[in-house]
C-alpha cells in the first residue's frame, strides 16, 4: 500500500487535530477527529461534541482545549470555536499555495496507490453472443470500466472479466437453423461488419419460432446441442464462427465507448465449461448441496421464497444438465482459487441481488469465499426513457447501444455546430462523437449508480449545467487560457503571496481529488468523482471570474498559471478515469 505522494490538507488537519486530542485528553488517544470540509471555514472539526459526551463534560470546554492543541500548527492559520463541541478551521495562505506546487510537481497529482497488492476481478459488460449489444448492457459496461480504471490508478491489479454468454441450447438452436438455411448470409463478407450480429439476432429468432412451431425441428436442435456439447467438430467449428463474429462487433462498440476491454478479457461461459463438474462435486461432497427430485440444488440457509420454503440454486438439472447458477458458482470458485483474487466485483442490474446473495452464500458455505476476500454485487439502476418507464424503441423493443449512441452524437453535433460556426466538417464529426459519447457515459456515471435515470441526448449534451460537455468545455477553456499564456512549462509558485477567496475555494477543491478516489475505490460509486469534477470547473468559472490570469502582476500571474495548469490536468486526468475524453478545443 502506498500512501499519497502529497498529503490531501483534510489528512493534514485529520492528523493535526487527532494530536491536539492527545495533548488535550492523553486518555482519548486513537479518537476520531471527525474534520469534513466547511462552508464557515475551510475545515470543522466536530470530534469535542462526543469526546465530552463519552468523558461527562461540557463540550465547550473540551474544544477549547483541542484549540490550544492546534495552535502553532504550520498549516493552520486559525482555529475558532463554532458553537459548543465545534471548531472551525482556516489553512494558511502558504500552506495552499504549497499544496498546488507540490501536487503539480507530481506526475501522479500526488495520489498515492492504496491499493497495491490487491487483485481485484472486475465482472462487467458480459453481452450474448450473437446477439446486438443493447441498452441494458450500457451501465454495466461503464460503470465497470471506471471501476477498473480506478482500481488500476490507485495500484490494484485489475482483471477485467467480460463474461460472455457463448453456451446453452440456443446455440443448438441457431447452429441447426443456419445449416438448414444455407441461402441465407450472416458473415461479415457477405452482409457488412455493422451487419453481422443483427443479421445472426434475427435469424435466432426464426430459429426460436421455428424450434416452437416445428417439433421435428425442435428434435434436431436439440440434437445439435448434444453435438455442441460433445465436441462433434463440425459443429464446434460453426459455434467458432458466430463467436468470432459477435466478438468483432462487440470490439467495435467498445472501441467506439472508449473501454478498456479487448479480447484479452474475455471470459465467456464455455471457458467454466469443463468445471461445472467438479463444482458440483465439491459442493456435494462439503454437504453445501444435495440431490432433490433428481436434480442437484443449493438450499440456502439465509433466504426465503414467497412460500417460506429456503431459496434455491440450481446446479444440475433433472436431465443432467447446467445452468447460469452453476456456471456462477464455478466462476467464483475459479477466480477465488486459481485467479487468486482479493476482491470480486459483480456489476449487474439491481435485479439481480438476490441470485448474487445466493451464489455468494454458496461460495461461503463451501470455504472458497474466505474472509480474506472481499465480494460485492456492485448493482445499478435502470435507463429510462422520456416516458419514465425502462428504455423501449417506439414497437416496444429493446433499444440497440448503436442507436443510442448514435442519438447522442447527433444531439452533440448541433450543439457543437451551433457554438463553432464554420468548423470543418471532418473536425466536427470528431468533436461530435468525443462529445457525444462522453455526454452518455457521463450522464450515466454522474448518477448514484443505484438510481434510475432518464436517457435525454437534448440535455446530456448542453453546454451548460451538470453534464460531460461542460466539463469538457471546462477543461477546453482552461487549455485555451494557457495557450494564450504560450503554453508554459512548470511555473515557479511562490507562497507568500496572499490568497483571493476565489483562488481559495478552487485550491481546496484541487486539492481534495485524492480523498475523492479513496472514496470511489470503497463506496464503489463513481458519481462522487463526477460530482467532484463538476464542482471542480464550477469553482474554476467563478475563479476565472474574479481572478485576472494573463493581466495579473507576477509573482501572481504565475501562481495563478500554475492553478490553472492543476486544474486543467485534474480534470484531464478525472475525466479519463470515467473513460471520457478531454479535448484540449471544444
Amino acid at each position: 500500500m502506498s500512501a499519497p505522494t502529497v498529503l490531501p490538507l483534510l489528512a493534514q488537519v485529520a492528523s493535526a487535530v487527532a494530536d491536539a486530542i492527545v495533548r488535550a485528553r492523553p486518555d482519548m488517544a486513537g479518537a476520531d477527529p471527525v474534520v469534513r470540509r466547511s462552508d464557515r471555514a475551510d475545515f470543522q472539526s466536530n470530534a469535542a461534541l462526543p469526546l465530552a459526551k463519552r468523558a461527562g463534560e461540557p463540550p465547550a470546554r473540551l474544544a477549547a482545549d483541542l484549540l490550544d492543541g492546534l495552535s502553532g500548527d504550520e498549516v493552520i492559520a486559525e482555529a475558532l470555536a463554532a458553537g459548543p463541541g465545534f471548531v472551525n478551521i482556516t489553512i494558511a495562505d502558504a500552506a495552499l499555495w504549497a499544496q498546488v506546487a507540490a501536487r503539480a510537481a507530481d506526475a501522479r497529482l500526488g495520489v498515492g496507490e492504496p491499493a497495491t497488492g490487491s487483485r481485484i476481478v472486475i465482472d462487467y459488460s458480459a453481452p450474448n453472443v450473437a446477439k446486438e449489444m443493447h441498452v441494458g448492457h450500457l451501465r454495466t459496461t461503464i460503470i465497470g470500466d471506471a471501476l477498473a480504471r480506478v482500481f488500476g490508478f490507485l495500484g490494484g491489479e485489475v482483471v477485467r472479466a467480460n463474461h460472455l454468454g457463448d453456451w446453452g441450447t440456443q446455440f443448438g438452436m441457431l447452429i441447426q437453423y443456419i445449416d438448414e438455411h444455407p441461402e441465407q448470409p450472416w458473415h461479415t463478407a457477405a452482409v457488412g461488419a455493422d451487419a453481422t450480429v443483427s443479421t445472426l439476432d434475427g435469424l435466432y429468432r426464426a430459429a426460436r419460432a421455428e424450434f416452437d412451431a416445428d417439433p421435428d425441428f425442435a428434435d434436431r436442435a436439440r440434437t445439435r446441442v448434444v453435438a455442441l456439447q460433445g465436441g462433434d467438430a463440425s459443429t464446434v467449428a460453426r459455434w467458432r464462427e458466430i463467436v468470432a463474429e459477435s466478438e468483432r462487433a462487440f470490439g467495435a462498440i467498445y472501441d467506439r465507448l472508449g473501454v478498456l476491454l479487448t479480447p484479452d478479457d474475455y471470459a465467456p461461459e464455455s471457458f467454466y465449461n469443463p468445471m461445472l463438474a467438479d463444482t458440483v462435486t465439491e459442493l456435494l461432497d462439503k454437504g453445501v448441496a444435495t440431490h432433490s427430485d433428481g436434480a442437484i440444488v443449493v438450499k440456502s440457509e439465509r433466504v426465503n421464497g414467497p412460500d417460506g420454503t429456503p431459496a434455491v440454486l440450481m446446479v444440475r438439472k433433472g436431465d443432467g444438465g447446467y445452468g447460469y447458477d452453476t456456471t456462477d458458482l464455478a466462476t467464483i470458485r475459479y477466480r477465488i482459487s486459481t485467479l487468486a483474487a482479493d476482491r470480486l466485483l459483480y456489476v449487474t442490474d439491481s435485479r439481480q441481488a438476490l441470485h448474487f446473495q445466493l451464489i455468494f452464500e454458496a461460495a461461503r458455505r463451501a470455504g472458497w469465499l474466505t474472509g480474506a476476500v472481499t465480494v460485492d454485487h456492485v448493482a445499478y439502476g435502470t435507463i429510462l426513457g422520456p416516458d419514465g418507464r425502462p428504455f423501449k424503441t417506439r414497437a416496444g423493443g429493446t433499444v440497440r447501444l448503436t442507436d443510442l449512441l448514435d442519438a447522442a452524437v447527433a444531439a452533440a453535433r448541433s450543439v457543437v455546430a451551433e457554438k463553432n460556426p464554420g468548423l470543418p466538417a471532418a473536425e466536427l464529426d470528431a468533436i461530435a462523437e468525443q462529445a457525444g459519447i462522453g455526454a452518455v457515459k457521463y450522464a450515466d456515471l454522474s448518477t448514484g449508480r443505484v438510481k434510475d435515470y432518464t436517457f435525454d441526448p437534448a440535455r446530456m449534451t448542453a453546454f451548460n449545467g451538470n453534464t460531460g460537455v461542460y466539463l469538457q468545455y471546462a477543461h477546453a477553456r482552461i487549455r485555451s487560457i494557457l495557450r494564450r499564456a504560450g503554453d508554459p512549462g512548470p511555473v515557479p509558485v511562490d507562497v507568500t503571496v496572499p490568497l483571493d477567496p476565489a483562488e481559495r475555494a478552487l485550491i481546496l477543491t484541487l486539492d481534495d481529488y485524492a480523498t475523492v478516489l479513496d472514496e470511489v475505490a470503497r463506496t464503489l460509486e463513481p458519481h462522487r468523482l463526477a460530482t467532484h469534477l463538476y464542482e471542480l470547473a464550477t469553482v474554476f468559472t467563478e475563479f476565472y471570474a474574479t481572478c485576472p490570469v494573463l493581466t495579473a502582476p507576477e509573482p501572481l500571474r504565475d501562481n495563478r498559471i500554475a492553478v490553472c495548469q492543476l486544474a486543467a490536468r485534474t480534470l484531464a486526468h478525472g475525466l479519463g478515469l470515467l473513460g471520457i475524453a478531454a479535448p484540449a478545443r471544444l
